[in-house]
């Protein structure tokens, strides 16, 4: 908007006399609607920075926005900086307050918009636990929704953290990475490698940005895995009467790619598919490394239900294949470290067994695997 302001200034007759006509600019009006997102680092206590957005000018003539702030409730306002868009972003630890004002391009500065506070304690809870699951190239993360549950018009997402894994010292590695974001209690992260190990943190975000505090760690390997393999008895197909998880070829206590799920012949497999005396057909351990033990007398539902192998209880006796049932191979190769293969077995016909697989590659890793000491 523009005033008038008319001056009438007397001259001399021979000059004549006239009026001169001054345009003053007016303030505009007090920005509205001054929100703030903060920028989350995985730290709660030093985000990126700050984003303030509020909304746009309806008047023509604004030339700028000055945006004001303070670190303390006890200190003065002052210039943060400017912007000609209705948002700023301010790096680094935000301050306590902040507000905007709009300039037009006469100079003339607004009354301050209403200001918003950085309020840590809008920060949500953190996710009371984290578990997983091992899978093929990827790991299922699980937590419990206690922050959404707790404040579900705060929340807005939870972030997922990883790093590596110190198996021999029990230790999260340094450099962690953003994973990915979700809203639902769940993640699955994929793209892995097969026995390497990864530790997890999850973290809940509330509208405003600000970070909770991380879950507790977790850490998990992913291993190869295959569903619906077949094995026959010998007197039906003698070339597929076995199963072995890995053979190593290179020697190096590593499995490759070509030399993982091998069916074949029973006395160089880990174990066979046979009878007992009551024809019942029965998984019985071939090579003199491999040891068998049933994972539990129940069904389970899926073979990743078997996620860490038991300490004990493997000997060379015979288990009937049972479906629905799990059972783990421990494999001792003469290294000092036990392998541990799983499967469970999800149909027995007349003369064959149908089961998924799993193996893990990783010397030493509990996730199927135990170091022998």
């Amino acid at each position: 908007m523009r005033a008038m302001l008319t001056m009438a200034v007397a001259a001399l007759a021979a000059t004549g006399c006239y009026d001169e006509v001054l345009y003053v600019d007016d303030a505009p009006p007090a920005p509205t609607g001054l929100f703030y997102e903060l920028q989350p680092t995985g730290d709660p206590l030093r985000p990126r920075g700050v984003l303030l957005r509020w909304d746009a000018s309806a008047d023509p003539n604004v030339a700028l926005y000055r945006v004001y702030s303070r670190s303390s409730s006890a200190s003065a306002f002052g210039l943060r900086g400017s912007t000609t868009s209705p948002s700023f972003h301010d790096d680094g630890q935000p301050h306590l307050e902040y507000y905007v004002t709009a300039e037009s391009d006469g100079g003339a500065e607004s009354d301050p918009s209403a200001s918003v506070v950085v309020d840590e304690r809008l920060r949500l809870q953190a996710p009371a636990s984290l578990t997983s699951v091992s899978l093929d190239g990827r790991i299922h993360l699980g937590w419990s929704d206690n922050a959404y549950q707790n404040d579900p018009n705060g929340f807005s997402h939870y972030r997922v953290y990883a790093t590596s894994y110190d198996l021999d010292n029990n230790r999260c590695g340094a450099s962690w990475t953003l994973d990915g974001t979700t809203v639902a209690p769940a993640f699955l992260d994929g793209a892995l490698t097969n026995g390497v190990p990864r530790c997890f943190g999850v973290s809940a975000v509330s509208i405003e940005g600000f970070e909770s505090l991380w879950s507790p760690l977790r850490y998990d390997t992913p291993r190869p895995e295959a569903r619906n393999l077949i094995i026959f008895t010998a007197t039906v197909d003698p070339a597929r009467n076995g199963f072995r998880f890995f053979f190593d070829a290179n020697g190096d206590g590593r499995a490759g790619p070509l030399e993982l799920g091998i069916v074949g012949a029973g006395g160089a497999m880990d174990f066979s598919l046979s009878r007992d005396a009551g024809n019942n057909l029965i998984l019985v351990p071939q090579r003199a490394a491999a040891e068998l033990r049933l994972y539990s007398s129940q069904p389970i539902a899926d073979l990743t239900t078997i996620d860490i192998a038991p300490a004990t209880g493997f000997g060379r006796a015979a288990l009937a294949a049972t479906p629905q049932l799990g059972y783990v191979f421990q494999m001792n190769e003469g290294d000092g470290f036990y392998r541990y293969g799983a499967i469970r077995v999800t149909a027995v016909g007349a003369d064959y067994v149908i089961f998924d697989w799993s193996y893990q590659t990783d010397p030493g890793n509990p996730e199927l695997i135990r170091m022998r000491r």
